[in-house]
């Protein structure tokens, strides 16, 4: 009898993850391609979470499979641009002089210590950060992750977009203006303690 079950099991999960990617790899690979910097990298973390959801299909039970998938792509999304972000985002981070209301990130996130708080803290901060990106018009959103997150230089991004440089600052700073909006709040969470 239990020969039968260990048959059994590997063709449903072959086919729990056939269907997951019919009925979701499109859209969640349209996701991670607005995320990253090109379709490669899209592609290898799309690659990543088909792979996790088909290590962990029979380990654990996953009530709500889109939900699932995304919130790990997103995590993977989140481990790519910490990998290739050493300084954490210095327009972010600090206020500006004229701008005393601004969160300061850089005490909390640039601290050396690694505790499970501050990881939790950073990893808060990032999806948090994420969540408020998806918030923004486009244009300000891909200036934003282009030139913070994957530190290219306005006069590249002016090059291959065909948008003026001073256009694609007023778009950052505005996409500026909104993250620390919106990442004041976790900040004042974060710091009550």
């Amino acid at each position: 009898m239990n020969k039968l079950i260990t048959a059994i099991a590997p063709e449903e999960k072959h086919k729990t993850i056939i269907q997951a990617i019919g009925e979701y790899g499109k859209n969640l690979l349209g996701f991670i391609r607005r995320r990253v910097k090109n379709d490669a990298d899209a592609e290898d973390i799309l690659q990543d979470v088909w792979y996790q959801f088909s290590s962990v299909i029979n380990s654990e039970p996953i009530e709500q499979t889109g939900a699932w998938l995304y919130r790990v792509a997103r995590n993977k999304i989140l481990d790519k641009h910490k990998k290739h972000t050493e300084v954490l985002m210095d327009d972010m981070l600090a206020g500006d002089e004229d701008d005393d209301d601004a969160p300061d990130f850089k005490a909390i996130l640039m601290t050396e210590a690694t505790t499970p708080e501050t990881e939790y803290v950073r990893n808060l901060f990032w999806e948090q950060l994420f969540f408020a990106l998806d918030e923004l018009p486009p244009e300000q959103r891909e200036v934003f992750m282009w030139h913070e997150l994957d530190d290219i230089p306005f006069s590249e991004i002016a090059e291959n977009t065909g948008i003026n440089v001073q256009t694609l600052v007023s778009r950052k700073r505005y996409a500026v203006v909104h993250l620390r909006k919106r990442l004041k709040q976790l900040y004042e969470e974060i710091t009550q303690y």
